[in-house]
């Protein structure tokens, strides 16, 4: 097959090739906004951590699920429960998964079987969460690392009964 009249035949008529770019400097966090390797930590920063968004998705697989008390709204469950879920997804340094969120739900006894003092107590604290960030954030540094840390079985295991120390509440 014959080749177009525009397309060159012979070496000389080749397109010059560029000088080749050198390799790019090394790159170092110093200007104010950089982060550097380590993520800030302090009052109201929350938990950094991967693909966070993607809670709000899993979030609405247990919309249905939720038991509610009156008073109580969907909406301000899941936000309350939404940074317990991020904060033990940002401990293990991973995006949040479904067992975050039934774990955030299970504490605070979103799932059902909850206790009485349990429905009054978050029933106070969840109460037009949408509009107050720093309850959000309250509810979120409430429970103690060490029951984020444990696994779902381990939870099931200590759930409803050991509830006042899983979520670090002092008994009345």
């Amino acid at each position: 097959m014959a080749a177009p009249e525009y397309v060159p035949t012979n070496p000389a008529q080749q397109p010059r090739r560029g000088l080749p770019l050198p390799p790019a400097p090394s790159w170092r966090a110093d200007r104010p906004a950089d982060l550097g390797p380590a993520q800030p930590v302090g009052a109201a920063l929350g938990h950094p951590g991967p693909d966070q968004g993607y809670a709000l998705k899993l979030a609405r697989h247990f919309e249905q699920r939720l038991v509610l008390a009156e008073g109580e709204h969907a909406d301000d469950a899941v936000l309350g429960c939404l940074g317990v879920a991020l904060r033990r997804a940002s401990i293990f340094g991973r995006a949040p998964v479904i067992h975050d969120l039934e774990m955030a739900f299970t504490l605070w006894g979103f799932l059902g079987d909850a206790p009485a003092e349990l429905v009054e107590l978050r029933r106070r604290r969840f109460q037009a969460l949408e509009h107050h960030y720093e309850e959000q954030r309250a509810i979120a540094e409430q429970v103690p690392e060490a029951t984020l840390r444990l696994t779902p079985a381990q939870l099931e295991a200590r759930w409803p009964g050991e509830w006042r120390e899983l979520l670090g509440v002092a008994a009345a």
